[in-house]
């Protein structure tokens, strides 16, 4: 991926304008994936999560099949993004960062750079609360407050939101659309965000790497140290694999 402009056509491709629900939802809802997959080894939930919700925005795999997009939570700061900016610039990578309220007031040297390199800053909502657990108008706030935080000290406007905590209903997912967002979720992951348990660097590439799949959106934790270490290792296996970064 050779700038971010990429990234953002690749996630555009995808999103269909948002339409009307009536009575939408609102269940909350624990996003996750079963182990099924199809032949190209692409959750198959994922695939059904697409379906469901186009209309909504909403996606959790890529359109682009020769592609794998990096995508990081930043809640706070683990001393480790810096040395994932290292990587991402050496390797000629663009990847997305959804930021918290927190993340963006406190880390602004990070958050300039992350921009200034070409990155997409995403947003991970204002206090990280659950949309489903709010009112139609704490939710639009938890999104909105966060936006009009980075356009005012960053002079960036976010599109695309993450839902805390991994929670949503029909009803936030319409919530988000309205406040001109597209929602991201992801179709691979792993607990990498236990700071005081975490994978040995054999066992993240291996988990990643049996997990690749084209159009993948994978959610990493910059709080994550393994991650620091793999991360130029994970690229090149990807790419050794055939896939766009």
């Amino acid at each position: 991926m050779k700038t971010a402009a990429v990234t953002a056509a690749v996630l555009t491709a995808l999103a269909v304008p948002a339409q009307a629900v009536v009575a939408a939802d609102t269940t909350k809802i624990g996003y996750g994936l079963g182990p099924a997959a199809d032949g190209e080894n692409c959750p198959a939930d994922a695939l059904a999560f697409n379906e469901r919700y186009k209309a909504l925005g909403a996606y959790s795999l890529s359109p682009d099949k020769e592609r794998i997009l990096l995508t990081f939570d930043q809640g706070y700061e683990n001393g480790y993004t810096e040395r994932i900016l290292d990587t991402l610039k050496e390797k000629g990578v663009r990847a997305i960062f959804f930021l918290t309220g927190d993340y963006a007031k406190r880390e602004p040297e990070l958050v300039k750079r992350m921009i200034a390199e070409g990155h997409i800053l995403g947003n991970h909502g204002m206090t990280h609360a659950s949309l489903p657990t709010l009112s139609d108008s704490e939710a639009r706030e938890e999104i909105l407050s966060l936006h009009k935080y980075v356009l005012n000290n960053y002079g960036y406007e976010m599109q695309y939101f993450r839902p805390p905590c991994g929670e949503y209903s029909e009803r936030a997912l319409e919530i988000i659309a309205e406040c001109g967002y597209k929602t991201v979720f992801w179709s691979s992951a792993y607990v990498d965000w236990k700071t005081d348990a975490q994978p040995s660097p054999a066992e993240g590439i291996q988990r990643l790497s049996q997990a690749a799949h084209g159009g993948e959106i994978l959610l990493l934790h910059s709080v994550s140290s393994t991650n620091a270490e793999i991360l130029g290792q994970l690229i090149e296996m990807f790419r050794e694999k055939g896939f766009k970064v």
